[in-house]
């Protein structure tokens, strides 16, 4: 694995992508995708598995396919069962001499398909410890099928399902933290992430995944313009604010060690995160400051937990 990152030498990688699929506009998810694939070595070969959700019904239309590598659709609940056998026969295969290609899998999701339909399949997948990574393009709801609330979505965010209005304040719960749950199967390798900078951060976390042995999962926050409803242009700056405001850490649970990859010279307030995106937009309305403070008081209360956990390992 490479110790040092060349942006201009990464970036000029190949493609494995390929452009003319009908991802919208400036998705955080086919950011994430392009630069995950860019993390595979020279020669190496790649299985590609998709839960159904945005990226799958927008990158393959049967029999067409944005992929250059081998790639699977899978249904929304068995992502990770699929890739579990792929993985499985072809380690049997290369045993008996019938492969010489090195090959590596990797299983993209969104965040319905991976925190909510598809949590037993990969669950399952990660406690068998099969080598390959699942990645989850987190945009926070169901965004294929019209924006629905997911146990991904944040409190108090307004979806379909979570309308807000006069007797309501959008969702209710806090949001799963899955990249925590994953850490507790014990796998080689855990890493939250999302798209900054020159997307060092997610190419260093996602090369780490791909050529480390054994089950694992990168957790990746990928806005969604039409979604979380902030002018196109503005994603990076989204992801600097859910960085800068903890409502997003950057972590990576390396072989059970927690490693708390940045740490904020000056933690801003959830305001300035949630005030961009206009499914927050009621919370900013006279007379819903505690719904405000009540957000805060979660976020920092999972930032001193992960403060705990990084400190103690």
């Amino acid at each position: 694995m490479a110790n040092t990152y060349n942006f201009k030498e990464v970036m000029s990688k190949p493609e494995r992508l390929a452009p003319g699929h009908r991802m919208c506009a400036g998705c955080g998810g086919t950011i994430a995708e392009r630069m995950v694939l860019r993390a595979l070595h020279e020669g190496d070969k790649a299985v590609i598995g998709n839960a159904t959700g945005c990226m799958e019904v927008s990158t393959f239309m049967y029999p067409y396919t944005a992929y250059y590598d081998s790639y699977i659709h899978n249904a929304f609940e068995n992502a990770g069962a699929t890739m579990s056998g792929v993985e499985t026969a072809y380690h049997a295969l290369k045993k008996r001499g019938k492969i010489d290609d090195t090959y590596k899998f990797i299983t993209f999701g969104g965040d319905g398909g991976t925190y909510d339909i598809g949590l037993q399949s990969l669950s399952g997948a990660m406690e068998r410890n099969h080598d390959f990574v699942y990645v989850c393009y987190d945009n926070g709801a169901y965004m294929n099928t019209g924006i629905q609330r997911s146990s991904a979505t944040p409190m108090y965010a307004d979806t379909t399902t979570t309308p807000v209005g006069s007797k309501s304040n959008g969702k209710m719960q806090n949001r799963k933290d899955l990249a925590s749950i994953i850490a507790d199967h014990d796998v080689p390798y855990v890493g939250q992430t999302t798209l900054l900078g020159n997307f060092k951060d997610l190419y260093v976390k996602a090369e780490k995944a791909i050529y480390t042995e054994g089950a694992c999962f990168l957790n990746v926050m990928a806005p969604c313009p039409r979604g979380w409803r902030y002018p196109t242009e503005d994603i990076m700056e989204i992801c600097r604010l859910g960085v800068e405001t903890c409502y997003w850490p950057l972590f990576e649970v390396d072989h059970g060690k927690w490693i708390l990859n940045y740490e904020p010279k000056k933690k801003l307030p959830i305001e300035d995160f949630l005030k961009p995106q206009g499914r927050f937009k009621h919370l900013f309305k006279k007379g819903n400051e505690d719904l405000i403070a009540q957000f805060q008081a979660e976020v920092d209360r999972r930032w001193e937990d992960l403060l705990f956990k990084c400190s103690r390992a």
